[in-house]
């Protein structure tokens, strides 16, 4: 108890700098960990084994997919409306239903134990959202939010190769390898909820620039929505197409750097990925030095539009043999988690700011996510039955193009409608003060 009243009153009297250091690296450290428990997996490749004709991986992806996507929607009401007090027991929790679901998944024959990565899913769905409710409604949300969301690019592929490191050198079979990957991890887990627990509350300065973040009723959800639902669904149909784009990308990626002729290199699905962590946590980082919130809100939706163009181009450049395949995977890889990172809190965060409603960001974050994981599902069963004769690397490279067109077009809309939203919310006189 000793510790834990000391920890607070320093954290509460410690610089920005150093408050973003301590509260980025134990969030960035705990979400790393929770990836061990959900991604390990995918670095087996389950060869020679099918269920009713299809890929058992795809089987034991597009079930925890599903299982995922349920979970988003049941966090639209847990996550906004979780009391404060009670997360960090709800985040042990659900920690503690993903591991023993890994425990099923390795005593269970095929093809049954499919079942347990369904379970998996559904309770790591809602660690984001807990763990970002850590850090919103402050100063240095952007820079908490950049560095948490680092994860997205880098520790997939970490979790990846952990899993093929433990097959290859360790032999670990495919059952108990994500067990094993995730128990790994375990300890570094705990310890970054404990630092979690203890982070002070926003301050004063920091409600009154970003709003009080509030539990919200069903009812306060349901009024927020209406107030903007044309911008939000553009928002929320952007954020789909961004999520099946990711989600190819990252369930497959073994098979697409294979494709690329970097088969048995298991440190390629990291060390491809740092210069996209840097690149984006730098990008997204920086906001934090824009105080005006609409200014902000309207730099996210440029930046976003700027990562569509180049995953567009550097995808074309990459089917005209002008960049390389490692090249074009780090192009197209910020390109598509510059925009991701922008949507997973720090869009929406500005957003509520913009308007200075109260509430919280799980909830609009939690109902793209509930959508987007949905359409992931949607995508995996059409990819195998619908154009199953395409591969993995031709899949995602046609994906590539129809998304950043996509979202560019909904974005545009998504900006234009904000625009006319903040005219008619503020005073004449103040209708450019944000330019």
């Amino acid at each position: 108890m000793l510790h834990s009243e000391k920890l607070s009153r320093r954290l509460s009297t410690a610089s920005p700098v150093e408050f973003v250091a301590v509260a980025g690296l134990f969030s960035f450290v705990a979400y790393c960990s929770i990836y061990a428990f959900r991604k390990p997996f995918t670095a087996g490749t389950y060869e020679d084994l099918e269920l009713w004709g299809i890929p058992f991986k795809i089987v034991l992806v597009t079930m925890q997919v599903a299982g995922y996507a349920l979970s988003k929607f049941l966090g639209i009401r847990v996550i906004s409306g979780m009391n404060p007090k009670h997360r960090t027991y709800y985040l042990l929790g659900l920690v503690g239903i993903a591991g023993f679901s890994l425990v099923g998944f390795a005593l269970t024959p095929f093809p049954w134990n499919a079942t347990w990565m369904f379970l998996n899913g559904i309770p790591l769905g809602m660690a984001w959202g807990l763990i970002f409710s850590y850090l919103e409604g402050r100063r240095v949300t952007e820079a908490l939010a950049a560095i948490l969301c680092v994860n997205f690019i880098l520790s997939s592929g970490f979790a990846k190769t952990t899993g093929k490191w433990l097959l290859l050198d360790q032999g670990i079979s495919e059952a108990w390898m994500p067990l094993v990957a995730a128990m790994l991890f375990l300890p570094a887990l705990l310890c970054c909820i404990w630092v979690l627990k203890h982070l002070p509350v926003p301050t004063t300065a920091d409600q009154a620039q970003r709003a009080p973040r509030t539990r919200m009723s069903a009812a306060e959800c349901k009024s927020l929505f209406i107030r903007y639902a044309p911008g939000l669904s553009l928002l929320v149909a952007t954020y789909l197409m961004l999520t099946l784009m990711r989600d190819v990308r990252d369930n497959f990626a073994v098979e697409i750097w294979d494709e690329l002729g970097y088969q048995g290199q298991a440190s390629i699905l990291t060390t491809a990925e740092i210069p996209v962590a840097v690149l984006s946590l730098i990008t997204v980082g920086a906001l934090m030095f824009v105080k005006s919130n609409f200014r902000a809100l309207w730099l996210n939706h440029g930046l976003a539009v700027l990562g569509m163009l180049l995953l567009f181009a550097g995808t074309f450049f990459f089917q005209m043999g002008l960049v390389s395949p490692l090249l074009w995977m780090v192009l197209s890889g910020f390109g598509l988690f510059l925009p991701y990172i922008l949507f997973n809190g720090v869009l929406f965060d500005r957003l509520m700011a913009s308007f200075q409603e109260r509430g919280n960001v799980g909830f609009l974050m939690y109902i793209a996510d509930s959508i987007g994981y949905l359409g992931s599902v949607a995508i995996l069963m059409w990819r195998n039955f619908g154009v199953g004769e395409l591969s993995w690397l031709e899949f995602y490279t046609n994906l590539c193009y129809s998304g950043a067109a996509i979202c560019t077009v909904l974005l545009l809309f998504s900006w234009l409608y904000f625009l006319k939203k903040r005219v008619a919310v503020i005073p004449q006189k103040e209708h450019f003060n944000w330019i």
